[in-house]
C-alpha cells in the first residue's frame, strides 16, 4: 500500500486546505525506527479518508528539547518560526505522535502567538474509532497476548492523557497489566527534559533499566508505548536485559495499524 502524505504547500497550491495538520517531530522524521511509528499514523490517517498534510521540509524542531535544556532563547526562536509557519497556513487542528511535541504545541506556544487545537495521536485514534471511521471488530492480531502500557511523562502526568491509549489497547482483546508505578505515579523512562542527548550521570543504574524491570514484572509479550523517545528507551530497556526474541516494544499506533491490518 502506498502512503499519501500531502505537504501543506502542495494542498494549498492545489487549492484545498487540511483539517488536520500532522505535525512529525525530528524523531518521526530521522529515527530509523520512529518513522516506523510515523507510516503506522499515517497508514491510520488514509485508511479514515482524514484530511490532513505535513509541512515537510518547512517543519523545524518544536523547541523542546532546548528550552528543557535551559536554552530559552534558542527554544523562543524555533517556535516563533514555527509559527510563522503554522500561522501562515492557517492551521487550527494538529496531530503528533511524539508527546514533548504535544506538550510544547498545546502549553507553550499560545503565549508566543500559536494558538491551535493539539491533539495526541492516540486521542485522535480513539476519535475515529468511537466516530465509526475506523473498525477494529473481530481483529484476532494480538487476541490474549498480554499488554503493559508505559506512560509518558508528557503525555500523562503533564498532560492528564491517561485513558486513550489505555482504552485503545482495550480495543484489542488483550490483557492490559499495569505496571505497579503507572498513571499519576508512573516513573519516566530517562529521556525526558532533554536527558536523552546527554551522557548519564553517577549513580548505580540506567532510569530506562529501572523503569524497564517495572515492565517485566508484569510478565507481559508486549510493552505499548506512544512516545518515540520512551520507545527507545524501553527498546534499550529490553536488549540490556536480553529479552528482545520475548518481547516486543510497540507504540500505540503500531498496535492498531497491526490489528486493523493496514
Amino acid at each position: 500500500m502506498s502512503l499519501k502524505v500531502p505537504t501543506m504547500a502542495e494542498m494549498l497550491a492545489n487549492g484545498e486546505t487540511a483539517d488536520v495538520l500532522f505535525w512529525v517531530g525530528c524523531a518521526g522524521s530521522f529515527d530509523d525506527r520512529a518513522k516506523k511509528i510515523t507510516k503506522a499514523v499515517v497508514k491510520i490517517l488514509n485508511h479514515c479518508n482524514v484530511k490532513f498534510a505535513v509541512l515537510g521540509t518547512e517543519e523545524s524542531c518544536s523547541g523542546d528539547p532546548a528550552k528543557r535544556a535551559g536554552n530559552e532563547f534558542t527554544f523562543q526562536m524555533q517556535a516563533m518560526m514555527n509559527i510563522q509557519v503554522l500561522n501562515g497556513y492557517e492551521v487550527k487542528k494538529i496531530v503528533t505522535a511524539c508527546p514533548h511535541c504535544f506538550n510544547t504545541l498545546k502549553n507553550e506556544y499560545p503565549e508566543l502567538g500559536g494558538e491551535y487545537e493539539v491533539v495526541h495521536h492516540t486521542q485522535l485514534i480513539q476519535d475515529l474509532i468511537n466516530t465509526g471511521k475506523l473498525a477494529l471488530e473481530g481483529n484476532q492480531t494480538f487476541k490474549g497476548k498480554k499488554i503493559t502500557f508505559h506512560d509518558p511523562c508528557y503525555l500523562g502526568r503533564a498532560n492528564d492523557v491517561y485513558e486513550a491509549p489505555r482504552t485503545l489497547i482495550e480495543k484489542l482483546d488483550v490483557e492490559l497489566v499495569e505496571m505497579k508505578r503507572c498513571k499519576t505515579t508512573g516513573l519516566c523512562c530517562g529521556a525526558g527534559g532533554a536527558q536523552m542527548f546527554k551522557e548519564a550521570e553517577k549513580g548505580n543504574k540506567e532510569i530506562n533499566i529501572e523503569r524497564t524491570e517495572d515492565a517485566l514484572e508484569t510478565n507481559s509479550s508486549i510493552i505499548a508505548t506512544g512516545c518515540p523517545f520512551c520507545n527507545t528507551m524501553m527498546t534499550d530497556g529490553i536488549k540490556h536485559a536480553e529479552k528482545e526474541s520475548e518481547i516486543q516494544v510497540l507504540d500505540v499506533a503500531e498496535l492498531i495499524a497491526n490489528a486493523a491490518d493496514l
